[in-house]
């Protein structure tokens, strides 16, 4: 059983991010240390955290292409799902340590050298641009990607508020500057990173998509006079492209089973078009409550 997976970005554009990443781990952090920047030194090893961040994502992005077998049924698709979560959560993690660390430095202000701070900031945020672009592609359908680039993102930002507070050390000697623009930077990461958690504990608590349950029930009962009572209906995503539904539905009597395929086909078909199901399982049932049919399995997303 193959189901469609939309999002590909190439091994060699994960291997680019990813040195370009560590070489602008390695300036940052020896620049930091050197200018005595709070802002570059945590901006360095939040771009050490992106790299690992990359390869995690590159891993569970070739885990989700392996096919399904009869001990993952559904396939690897929530790998990338697990994957955009840890990556979200620790980031959360980075971003409450910058904060706590650039609110002691608020009430410690200490000498920055803005020149060098400046040549590095830049540095880092050519090399963070052109990474973002490589990660552009995917960065909609795929939420391990999705979260890839955020930290892409982040790092983009970070490098221009670091370019703003080293522009303002060097020239008004505003050495505060540096660690609140590190929490400023911070609290937009951090928004951005609980919506990807957000979305990716919704999918592995299997919780229902934004669907209204009880007007799909209607529709099936309102369309399908051969449907008499619906229940035992399950909606779900199995990754946040492909959505599975599962439900008993009661008959007449009456049908025979070549009758009742045709119905589960049209089911089936109903909820692909209107709602955007692919993953269909029907189990029939006769009016007296008796299970005298079939159980019935609709795959659409081929």
């Amino acid at each position: 059983m193959e189901h469609k997976h939309k999002a590909t970005l190439s091994a060699g554009r994960f291997a680019i991010v990813t040195v370009l990443n560590a070489v602008i781990t390695l300036a940052e952090i020896i620049g930091g240390l050197l200018a005595g920047s709070l802002g570059l030194i945590s901006d360095g090893f939040h771009n050490m955290e992106d790299t690992l961040s990359i390869i995690i994502s590159f891993v569970a992005h070739l885990i989700s292409k392996k096919e399904s077998n009869e001990r993952q049924t559904f396939g690897y698709q929530r790998a990338e799902i697990l994957a955009a979560f840890v990556n979200a959560a620790i980031l959360i993690a980075i971003t409450l340590v910058l904060v706590i660390e650039s609110i002691k430095r608020l009430g410690h202000p200490q000498h920055i050298n803005g020149g060098l701070m400046l040549v590095v900031s830049i540095i880092g945020l050519l090399a963070n641009l052109f990474s973002m672009l490589l990660m552009l592609q995917g960065s909609h359908e795929s939420l391990n990607i999705k979260a890839t680039f955020l930290h892409m993102a982040s790092d983009t930002l970070s490098s221009v508020g670091v370019i703003i507070a080293a522009l303002l050390v060097k020239y008004l000697h505003w050495t505060w500057a540096d660690p609140v623009i590190t929490v400023l930077t911070a609290l937009w990461i951090m928004k951005e990173s609980f919506g990807v958690v957000k979305q990716t504990v919704l999918i592995l608590m299997e919780a229902s998509p934004q669907l209204d349950l009880e007007a799909i029930k209607q529709t099936i009962l309102q369309q399908f006079p051969e449907v008499v009572g619906l229940h035992h209906l399950h909606v779900w995503r199995i990754d946040e492209h492909l959505i599975a539904f599962d439900a008993h539905i009661n008959v007449k009597a009456t049908e025979t089973i070549p009758q009742l395929e045709d119905l589960y086909q049209r089911i089936t078909n109903l909820l692909t078009k209107q709602y955007g199901i692919e993953h269909v399982t029907l189990q029939a049932e006769c009016q007296t409550g008796l299970d005298e049919t079939l159980i019935h399995h609709q795959d659409t997303s081929h």
